[in-house]
């Protein structure tokens, strides 16, 4: 095989041999090699994977923004085929709904074309540039007509190495002796350490756990390998000489393959992002743990051994020399003499150099350009749509006092239900992240404990759920009742015997349950969430709110100092510049989903909390500003919460939009008036919105049914593969007072943080905002990108497909990879309509240009993203009303 030296397969000797060989000749290089650093560094192009019971949005680029967003497309396009761009097909889709100004596209054209060095005529540029932004390619009448095919013959004939613009990558060896003809090598090893994996982060999926497990992934593996069945003798014989220590393992894997130092690094890259779900997985276990990137290492020292082990015979391998071959070079020669109406005579006539110039030119803005400057221009019209609905705000005399307050998170999902609530009555609606500020985790009876907070903070402080000992006796017999019915199940189900003997038991009763939940599904669906409720239903909790210092079972301190809970009240009460104006009742409403039998149940929650629901920070937060020594220490931080005021918290159920009550405290008589003014308008807030709600979803319009109970189907349908469309649509993100957006129906699509930088003089709150709820925001809108232009890749693929696997991810079948992206149906209407926009965030901030401007001097990691295009900025100066894009 051409650029290849095969070795005969005689001896397992003969193959030590050659590796020892190589050994020697390189291990003078391994003496100074930092594994740690350059897995490090290698980690960047993945992204740590949460487990589906706490799934929450993650950004597949976080590492890489240090690069243009371009330059991430353009290397993924190269080393993997992967396009980041959303189709021709979208656009032109987005044309011809109107969301997508021409106007745009051709400002975005000229301008980069003034941008360009002039070594070609503009004239010239500007046809083949204008012909290759309307049409994918040349027609196919004209590759195939004999004038094209007499000129790329005479190339053929006299091509130099000019002509061509390769584009070399690191490849991995399996990947080369893939790419020559070899067997399947890289689905073979993707293969092999998808078994490993899915053995090792099992979470008590499977009968028997994987043994050695305690050990650490490298050396269970090591122990466990050489029996492998799967292996031939001479493979097991080879991994047999592999070091006890994963970093030395790794390091004699690099040098046995014959990895050039400089290279080492992308070939870690180029593993890694063979399976980035498995290894995002591993990322973030070990970054849980605390463990860095240890558990990376040990994957990329496992695999590495396995690649050789399994082409040892085949080393050394020399890889060809990459020229790109006619299907890169002709397209861009053809659409110089179609659109840049170059004849042949005249393109034989350019010298070498200007015709690699032409085709260089051509190639890049085929490939990079053109889709950059759609998407921009399809940015560009809906960033003005946004700006020009914000700008027609109704001028208000005076403003009435609200009867109630709420604060709602910035999830998308609330806009709507804000919008309809403050349109029935004297209501006033905020918006912060969903946590409420408050860094904590919780801890149940049980003894159960999750984080209550984004995935970018650490929980700084453990609130406690307590009961009285009767009613902790209760709980905890019910809890304990459940799980061993799950228990008893599942070790039936697994059992040799037992296995056989579980569908005589069970099948009659649960086949008549299904038949029962098909053929009368709102009677039994109503009548498992009774029952449910029953089951699950918890006596009225105490939360330890007070500082109570460090228990044995917790690295955190339980509970708030008074200076803390002054701390986390006043940031988040001046943050949303509800620092005055009190209404006598104030709401603090978190929020959560309901479905049911959905895998992503935990993505439909409050993403701010940690995917988990938010109705927990509610209910703290309400609490701490109903304590009278925190109200009184408010006071020297111009913040006067009146005596009659009260707050209180509640959930917002986003798949059925209603109103939970969690804490309501005795209530005097002007806040107890206002809650029954609002329980009463909320019924036809909880209509209105449902209907404007299930109008988006597929199969629901002109349905005739009560939205509210059609809701409520869709929650506790079984088969239900879209209850709701969670935060899909999502496309900007506006920073100021409510005032800038209350008149505006934003269809569900906009994060609304409200901030009123009068409250903010050193712009301290807004960085804080910038730098929490922004950045979850952007992951959000991120990875709904991302699942949207490459399924197959930061996707999940379809619902109904999924298998769950190892109680942590999703597969499709049972041998790919770790899924890590959204489903099909989270993202698309159908298999050729998308529902979400995948379009960059836009965030819009309400605030004078120096505090913009003083944000971006001390935030740089905040300017770094809108530098390298990963979101856009445009600000509104309040004192002037001028619009300024940064």
């Amino acid at each position: 095989m051409k650029g290849s030296v095969l070795l005969p397969e005689q001896t397992v000797d003969n193959v030590d041999n050659v590796s020892e060989n190589n050994r020697k000749n390189t291990e003078a290089s391994a003496d100074n090699l930092r594994v740690d650093e350059l897995v490090g560094r290698a980690s960047q192009v993945i992204a740590p994977l949460w487990p589906l019971r706490t799934f929450v949005a993650s950004h597949p680029w976080a590492g890489l923004e240090h690069l243009t967003f371009e330059e991430v497309a353009d290397r993924l396009r190269s080393s993997r085929g992967l396009d980041l761009y959303p189709s021709m097909r979208m656009f032109r889709e987005a044309l011809r709904r109107g969301e997508l100004d021409p106007t745009y596209l051709e400002e975005r054209l000229q301008k980069w074309l003034k941008e360009q060095p002039s070594v070609i005529p503009i004239v010239e540029a500007e046809r083949l540039c204008r012909g290759l932004l309307w049409h994918e390619q040349v027609p196919h009448e004209v590759m195939n007509s004999l004038k094209m095919k007499h000129l790329i013959a005479r190339i053929k004939d006299g091509k130099t190495p000019s002509d061509h613009m390769p584009f070399r990558w690191v490849r991995t060896k399996s990947a080369i002796l893939e790419a020559q003809g070899e067997d399947r090598w890289v689905r073979v090893l993707d293969r092999h350490m998808i078994k490993w994996c899915k053995l090792f982060l099992d979470e008590s999926q499977a009968m028997w756990g994987m043994p050695f497990r305690e050990q650490g992934f490298y050396n269970a593996w090591r122990k466990l390998v050489h029996h492998d069945p799967s292996l031939s003798q001479a493979q097991r014989k080879r991994l047999k000489q592999m070091p006890t220590c994963a970093e030395d393992a790794l390091k004699q894997a690099l040098l046995n393959l014959g990895v050039a130092r400089t290279d080492m690094e992308r070939y870690l890259e180029e593993h890694l992002m063979a399976l980035p779900g498995w290894a995002g997985m591993l990322l973030w276990r070990s970054r849980k743990s605390g463990q860095g990137h240890r558990l990376l290492t040990e994957y990329l020292a496992i695999r590495l051994s396995m690649e050789w082990a399994l082409i040892a015979p085949r080393l050394p391998l020399a890889e060809a020399g990459e020229d790109g071959g006619d299907a890169d070079f002709f397209p861009w020669l053809a659409a110089w003499v179609y659109w840049g109406e170059c004849t042949p005579e005249r393109w034989l006539g350019l010298p070498p150099e200007e015709r690699h110039l032409r085709l260089a030119f051509a190639r890049r803005f085929g490939l990079t350009v053109r889709p950059r400057l759609w998407l921009e221009a399809w940015e560009d019209t809906q960033e003005e749509k946004l700006l020009r609905n914000l700008s027609s705000a109704p001028t208000h005399d005076s403003a009435q006092q609200a009867a109630v307050q709420l604060i709602f998170c910035i999830d998308v999902r609330s806009e709507p239900f804000r919008r309809n609530l403050e349109r029935e009555g004297p209501f006033e609606t905020f918006g912060c992240a969903g946590f409420f500020g408050l860094p904590i985790r919780t801890r149940l009876p049980d003894g159960h404990v999750h984080a209550a907070c984004p995935a970018i903070v650490d929980p700084r402080h453990e609130v406690r759920e307590q009961l009285s000992p009767d009613d902790t006796r209760k709980y905890l017999w019910k809890e304990s009742a459940r799980l061993f019915v799950s228990h008893v199940f599942k070790k039936m189900k697994q059992g040799l015997v037992t296995s056989l003997l579980l569908p005589e038991m069970s099948g009659p009763w649960l086949g008549l349950y299904m038949l029962a939940r098909n053929a009368a599904p709102d009677r039994v669906i109503s009548a498992v969430h009774r029952w449910r409720k029953r089951l699950t239903e918890k006596a009225e909790t105490n939360l330890t709110l007070n500082h109570e210092g460090c228990y044995g079972d917790t690295d955190l301190p339980v509970g708030f100092s008074l200076d803390e809970k002054v701390n986390y009240v006043s940031q988040l009460l001046k943050s949303i510049g509800l620092t005055s104006t009190f209404s006598p009742l104030v709401v603090v409403c978190g929020h959560e989903s309901a479905t049911t039998n959905n895998p992503y149940a935990s993505a439909l929650d409050c993403g701010a909390c940690g995917g988990a629901a938010g109705g927990l920070n509610a209910r703290v937060f309400a609490e701490l500003c109903n304590q009278e020594e925190v109200r009184t220490a408010l006071v020297a931080k111009g913040i006067g919460i009146p005596k009659d005021t009260v707050f209180i918290a509640a959930e917002h159920n986003t798949t059925v939009n209603e109103l939970r009550w969690i804490y309501v405290p005795e209530l005097p008589a002007a806040a107890r008036d206002a809650f029954a003014m609002l329980q009463t308008r909320l019924r036809t807030v909880t209509r209105k919105v449902n209907l404007e709600q299930l109008a988006k979803l597929p199969g629901t319009g002109g349905t005739g049914r009560n939205p509210v109970a059609e809701a409520y189907r869709r929650a506790e349908d079984w088969s239900e593969i879209r209850p709701e469309w969670g935060l899909a649509g999502n496309y900007a993100f506006v920073i100021g007072r409510r005032q800038l957006t209350a008149h505006c129906n934003l269809e569900g699509r906009v994060f609304l943080h409200s901030y009123d930088w009068r409250e903010d003089p050193d712009g301290t709150l807004l960085a804080n905002i910038v730098a929490g709820p922004v950045t979850v925001a952007q992951w959000i809108n991120l990875q709904y990108y991302a699942s949207t232009v490459a399924p197959h890749v930061y996707g999940s693929g379809n619902k109904a497909t999924q298998t769950i696997t190892a109680g942590i991810g999703v597969m499709q079948g049972n041998g790919s990879d770790l899924l890590a992206g959204l489903p099909w149906q989270s993202v698309m209407a159908s298999d050729r309509e998308w529902f979400h926009t995948p379009l960059r965030l836009l965030v819009v901030i309400e605030a004078p240009r120096q505090h913009i401007a003083s944000l971006l001097e001390k935030d740089l990691h905040f300017l770094r993203k809108v530098s390298n295009g990963w979101l856009r900025l445009v600000s509104i100066d309040p004192t002037n009303e001028q619009w300024e894009i940064w």
